[in-house]
């Protein structure tokens, strides 16, 4: 079955028009589905841009939690997200919309042509039907008008009164109409002939071939269309293995959030080196005179001179929780906490030697440069090069005193960081947990002044059990009976263990690991050849067992 033997003409034009309506109505479809996307993608974008962190990655802090770094790979996913949903509004504008807008096109002007083309077969066979029914009409006309003249001349013929020539007359004219009337009906019988052969042939070929043209025509444009459906799916299709990705870095980003490790991460970035204060001794005022103030107070000085203490006066406290100063930035970091002031002096000299390498290297190349230039004249002029030689020694010359600065800095900011761990491990009992090579705990001395526990860690426990602090001096801890390692370690760079309490160590020296850094940045190792003291933590490498 098909267009041109069961459908008419009417029903065609009525349905071709509606579907290219369709296509038409899809494509608008699709291009409006193209602008949401590309303004989703565009959004996203958007909001990632607001998101992430505006410095750099080893200038913020922040970017060595793990909680960031899952919150940056998280806006980098959604980022790359967007991308592949601007890749999706790209492939639908160009497979979609402009190549169905074009075919639309196409088959408007190829419609158009089939509907000329019947139109024009129908005017023949209507010009064939009008001759037909002239052609009818004149033979209709011309029977009349034979029959009239034939009744004429029989009436005259049997009138006595008429002529014979009138009744002559009257023949030849009836004759002539008889025979105008023959030939108007043999013309009349060939154009009906004529016009039924062109009447089968316009309904039983030439329409029903313009019909299937359009059925041809339709069912292509069909085609299209369903193709273009298809297209809608693959092009999400083609992106869900990218975005799967990108929902599974999500996932991955969400799983590497590691809040111990960010704890410590905390710790190293910002643990102070401060000595804890001790007790604040009883000032008895009933005595009038000059006391010296206690080194365990909160606002001892750090020298220990003398202060006079008077009515109204009192010494300032560090507190946990007090209000922010405005700090004075210095050159060497002193504004800072000592384990702090000692990190950033690190970093400084650090940075001061590379730059220091970088200008000998550039005075070496320089050197050879002019070498070559003496040698081989047409080269170079030597004497262009002194400028930039004079230029990198100066640098040179600069960059060292540099050194020398921030290594004086560095090395009283690590005394400094010694004595505080010295001044509190003498004057403070162990956190839970001891080791199991230090003496048993004393807890019930916390409550005792400061200068007591001074003279009782000068003199041996009594057999009544006095309480005694923890720890007097470093050694005291190793006259014990050695304990077992809990893991082992790898000095990444040299330290010499000057202050008490120390150890000394050489750069890829393997170490026993006998205690863990408790957030003041010092960790208690044993070398292999015999004795155990504290080495700084960020000096080592430490696996546990």
């Amino acid at each position: 079955m098909d267009w041109g033997t069961e459908l008419w003409f009417e029903v065609l034009e009525r349905h071709t028009q509606w579907g290219l309506d369709l296509l038409d109505r899809y494509v608008k479809f699709v291009k409006e589905r193209t602008e949401v996307e590309q303004a989703y993608a565009k959004q996203l974008r958007s909001l990632v841009k607001k998101y992430m962190p505006k410095r750099p990655g080893k200038d913020d802090p922040e970017s060595k939690f793990s909680q960031q770094q899952s919150f940056v790979q998280i806006l980098q996913e959604v980022n790359d997200f967007a991308g592949q949903r601007e890749l999706v509004a790209e492939n639908l504008s160009v497979h979609v919309c402009l190549e169905l807008a074009k075919y639309s096109q196409e088959v408007k002007q190829e419609r158009k042509m089939h509907f000329q083309e019947g139109r024009r077969a129908q005017q023949q066979l209507e010009s064939g039907f009008k001759q037909l029914e002239n052609s009818k009409r004149k033979f209709e006309r011309d029977c009349r008008e034979a029959e009239k003249a034939a009744q004429t001349a029989e009436r005259l013929d049997q009138d006595i009164n008429a002529t014979k020539a009138d009744v002559e007359k009257a023949k030849q004219q009836a004759h002539l109409r008889s025979h105008m009337a023959e030939e108007s009906k043999n013309e009349y019988a060939a154009q009906l002939q004529r016009f039924n052969r062109d009447q089968a042939h316009f309904y039983f070929s030439q329409m029903p071939q313009i019909f299937n043209k359009l059925q041809d025509m339709d069912e292509r444009r069909a085609t299209h269309l369903g193709a273009g459906y298809r297209l809608l799916s693959e092009a999400e299709l083609q992106v869900v293995p990218i975005i799967a990705k990108c929902l599974e870095g999500m996932k991955v980003a969400a799983d590497a959030v590691d809040a111990k490790n960010d704890s410590q991460v905390l710790i190293e970035l910002h643990k102070s080196g401060f000595a804890r204060p001790g007790d604040v001794e009883f000032e008895d005022f009933s005595q009038p005179m000059n006391r010296v103030p206690s080194d365990s107070s909160l606002g001892t000085p750090s020298d220990g001179r003398p202060e006079l203490r008077g009515p109204g006066r009192s010494r300032a406290k560090r507190w946990p929780f007090s209000k922010k100063n405005k700090t004075v930035v210095t050159e060497d970091f002193s504004h800072l906490p000592p384990e702090q002031q000692r990190k950033r002096l690190q970093q400084q000299l650090e940075e001061r030697n590379r730059e220091l390498q970088k200008e000998i290297d550039q005075r070496e190349a320089l050197k050879k440069m002019k070498d070559v230039y003496e040698k081989t004249p047409q080269m170079g002029d030597p004497a262009s090069l002194e400028p930039q030689i004079t230029e990198t020694l100066n640098n040179i010359e600069r960059l060292k005193l540099e050194v020398q600065k921030y290594e004086a800095w560095l090395a009283e900011a690590e005394s400094r960081v010694l004595s505080n761990r010295g001044d509190t491990l003498g004057r403070h009992t162990r956190p839970p947990d001891p080791p199991a090579s230090a003496p048993p705990d004393s807890s019930s001395n916390s409550n005792n002044g400061s200068q007591d526990n001074k003279e009782s860690s000068e003199e041996p426990p009594s057999e009544e059990g006095q309480d005694a602090p923890i720890y007097t001096e470093f050694d005291e801890d190793f006259e014990e009976e050695p304990a077992s390692p809990i893991g082992h370690c790898v000095a990444i760079y040299h330290f010499e263990g000057s202050s008490e309490g120390t150890i000394s160590m050489a750069e890829g020296e393997d170490l026993s690991l006998m205690e863990e850094d408790k957030g003041d940045g010092w960790t208690r190792v044993r070398r292999k050849q015999g004795g155990e003291g504290y080495v700084p933590t960020s000096y080592l490498r430490v696996t546990l067992n």
